[in-house]
């Protein structure tokens, strides 16, 4: 066999080089990427968490130059068993329940109506996407002001003149709901018309030929097929409706309106009980852990059919 010539060998070597050095300036490129990321996630997120967790087992307050004393479960006990923090999760319920429920039905419904063609859908689908790219803040001083019971245009819309919403407690809850279900029914609607335009036309076809009904054409195919998609937005909107804080604390005194949110802040930074707001805050977690964790294991049963 033929040795290589000198210029043939100086190609190869050459090559060799530009290659491992296009490899080494790629990994140097993953790491100026990874690492900061990996970095950024410990100081803001696994930080705050562990060092939170060890203020919740004891005393401390954020007010009081006193050092913190270990007081182990007692934080915990105690929250168990108020009587008003529980009354702020029958609250947080009941608002998770009309938010994610008004959020299905109208984010559902304008989904079957834009999975269609009709002129300028593009521009209609876009102005519905308008209300989940504003501000919480902007949204809630926008309803507000609709609320109004003086000028507000909600009141002459049912015909209800001097209607208090926001100072009643029987009505702020509901208010603040609404405009979460405004907000953020587009969610719910991109996700259901994502499913919606993936199932096989074949199907409604061979429907039509039998001639099945309309109801039974959204029983048997379209509410099977979209459902997998539907409950993944049913979990990132009660896990984010859970944590309702800003437009309640917007639109509210927050008196009306005290969900656990609500509470966790006047716990925290108005009556500044450090220790006890942050074992308030690990109980919210767990329970976003434990709704969270039944939903996908009723996703996974649903993904098995």
């Amino acid at each position: 066999m033929s040795s290589m010539t000198p210029e043939v060998s100086t190609v190869a070597h050459k090559r060799r080089k530009i290659s491992v050095g296009a490899n080494l300036s790629d990994n140097a490129l993953k790491n100026w990427f990874v690492y900061p990321t990996i970095i950024f996630l410990i100081v803001f997120n696994v930080f705050p968490l562990v060092y939170s967790l060890g203020y919740s087992f004891t005393d401390y307050r954020a007010s009081v130059s006193a050092e913190a004393k270990f007081i182990g479960l007692q934080n915990y006990r105690e929250l168990l068993g108020d009587e008003g923090v529980w009354h702020s999760f029958k609250l947080t319920a009941y608002y998770t329940l009309i938010s994610v429920g008004g959020q299905l039905l109208l984010g559902f419904g304008a989904a079957l109506l834009l999975n269609r063609e009709f002129p300028l859908k593009g521009l209609v689908t876009t102005l519905m996407m308008l209300p989940m790219m504003m501000s919480m803040a902007i949204v809630g001083l926008f309803w507000k002001l609709l609320y109004n019971p003086s000028w507000g245009i909600i009141n002459y819309l049912i015909g209800a003149d001097g209607l208090v919403w926001l100072s009643n407690p029987e009505l702020a809850l509901l208010a603040v709901a609404i405009t979460d279900i405004w907000m953020w029914y587009p969610f719910v609607m991109l996700l259901c018309l994502a499913g919606l335009s993936a199932i096989p036309q074949s199907l409604y076809e061979a429907a039509a030929i039998d001639r099945a009904s309309s109801w039974f054409v959204f029983r048997n195919i379209t509410l099977p097929l979209v459902s997998p998609l539907l409950l993944i937005a049913v979990i990132f909107r009660t896990m984010e409706a859970f944590k309702t804080f800003d437009l309640a604390f917007v639109m509210t005194s927050m008196a009306e309106t005290e969900l656990v949110s609500i509470r966790l802040f006047k716990m925290a930074f108005q009556e500044w009980q450090t220790g006890r707001s942050s074992a308030l805050a690990y109980i919210m977690l767990v329970g976003v852990l434990i709704i969270t964790t039944l939903y996908i294991r009723y996703l996974n049963k649903l993904k098995e059919r």
